[in-house]
C-alpha cells in the first residue's frame, strides 16, 4: 500500500476519503434534516461523476486507499453503478465501502459484488416499524429489514448504524444486540450529533457513549471488549457466544480525533478535513477553473496541513455554524 503524503501538523496520516455523491435522500430522519427537506443543490452545482472520478484519482495518488460512498442516499442518484464500476479500477484504491439507508441497494447487490464492494453500512435506528416511521418519517421498515438479511445471505459484510436518543429508540438497544446473537452483524450505536439542518436550537441528547455502555452493561453481565483497528471510530464489544458484535461511536464526544484518518468531500465539491469544521476549499470550483493535477494536489495538501487538532477546535474555527444537514455533509 502506498503511504499517504496527506499528513497533518499533528502527524496524523489520512488515507480514507468519505465521498458524498448526492445531498438528496428519500428519508427525512429527524436528526439529519427537517421534514420539509433542505435546499438541495442544483444539478449544475453537483459534481459530475467524471469530476468525482478525476478527484478520486488525485486523492489516491496522494495515498488515499479507502473511499466510502455516502450521501444523502447514494443510490438515489442516477448513474451510481457505472460510476462505482469505474471508481473500482482507480489506481491505488484498495477498498470501496458504501453507506445506505437500505431502501434501494437490493437490486444492485449482484453488481456490487462483481465490482468488489462487499462492505455496506445500513442506517437503521429502530427494530420497530412504528418507531422507524417516526424517526425516518417514512414507512419503509419492512423492506429495509428484509434487505439486511438478503445482504448477509449474498455474502456482504453488514454493519448497522443506530443513532441513540431519549424518547426515540432506547428500547431498541438491547434488541439490536440480540440481533447479533444469530447473525454476523456489527451494530454500532452512535451519539446524536447537531447536524440536522435546523438553527441549532434542538437540545442535544444526553445519551453519550458512557451512558450507552452503562445501559447495555445493565442488561449483560458478560461483555468482551474487542481489539479495534487503530483508526476505528468505534469501541467494539461482543457478547460471548454471539455471532456478531456491537460498537459505540462517540461521534459527539469526539474521543477518537487523535487517530482520525478521514477527509470528506461533499457532492458539491466542498472539502472538509473535519466533520465539525468548515469547508476549507471547493475542489469543484478549482477543477472547473482548469486546475492541473499538480494544482489539485497542492490544494488538498495545503488543506490537510491546516487541519485542526480535534473536532472542538474545528468547531470553533467554524464560528458555531455547524448545523448543516448531515445529508449535505455526507456523514
Amino acid at each position: 500500500m502506498n503511504e499517504s503524503v496527506l499528513i497533518d501538523k499533528y502527524g496524523r496520516q489520512l488515507n480514507y476519503l468519505r465521498l458524498s455523491v448526492t445531498d438528496r435522500c428519500n428519508f427525512r430522519c429527524y436528526y439529519c434534516m427537517p421534514e420539509e427537506g433542505i435546499d438541495f443543490a442544483r444539478r449544475k452545482d453537483l459534481m459530475t461523476f467524471d469530476e468525482m472520478l478525476h478527484l478520486s484519482a488525485v486523492f489516491c495518488k496522494l495515498g488515499i486507499s479507502k473511499i466510502r460512498i455516502t450521501g444523502g442516499e447514494p443510490f438515489v442518484r442516477n448513474g451510481i453503478m457505472p460510476f462505482l464500476r469505474k471508481l473500482s479500477v482507480t489506481e491505488g484504491l484498495k477498498e470501496i465501502t458504501v453507506t445506505s439507508n437500505g431502501t434501494l441497494s437490493e437490486r444492485y447487490q449482484a453488481e456490487l459484488l462483481q465490482i468488489g464492494i462487499r462492505k455496506i453500512n445500513i442506517s437503521l435506528d429502530s427494530l420497530s416499524r412504528e418507531r422507524f416511521a417516526q424517526i425516518t418519517r417514512r414507512d419503509n421498515f419492512d423492506g429495509v429489514y428484509a434487505g439486511i438479511f438478503k445482504l448477509l445471505d449474498s455474502g456482504f459484510d453488514v454493519k448497522l448504524n443506530c443513532v441513540v436518543a431519549e424518547n426515540k429508540n432506547i428500547q431498541d438497544v438491547v434488541p439490536f444486540i440480540e440481533l447479533t446473537k444469530n447473525y454476523p452483524l456489527s451494530v454500532r450505536f452512535l451519539e446524536e450529533m447537531p447536524f440536522n439542518g435546523s438553527d441549532g436550537s434542538q437540545v442535544q441528547s444526553d445519551w453519550d457513549y458512557k451512558r450507552i455502555y452503562q445501559y447495555i452493561s445493565g442488561h449483560y453481565s458478560d461483555i468482551n471488549r474487542l481489539i479495534s483497528d487503530a483508526n476505528s471510530t468505534s469501541v467494539n464489544y461482543k457478547i460471548p457466544g454471539y455471532a456478531g458484535s456491537f460498537g459505540i461511536i462517540p461521534s459527539f464526544s469526539r474521543t477518537f480525533c487523535g487517530t482520525c484518518n478521514r477527509i470528506r468531500l461533499s457532492a458539491t465539491g466542498e472539502l472538509r478535513t473535519c466533520l465539525y469544521g468548515p469547508a476549507v476549499v471547493n475542489l469543484r470550483d478549482v477543477l472547473r477553473k482548469g486546475a492541473s493535477v499538480t494544482n489539485l494536489e497542492q490544494e488538498i495538501i495545503q488543506a490537510v496541513s491546516r487541519r485542526e487538532r480535534d473536532g472542538y477546535a474545528a468547531e470553533l474555527a467554524s464560528q458555531g455554524d455547524i448545523h448543516t444537514s448531515m445529508s449535505v455533509l455526507g456523514g
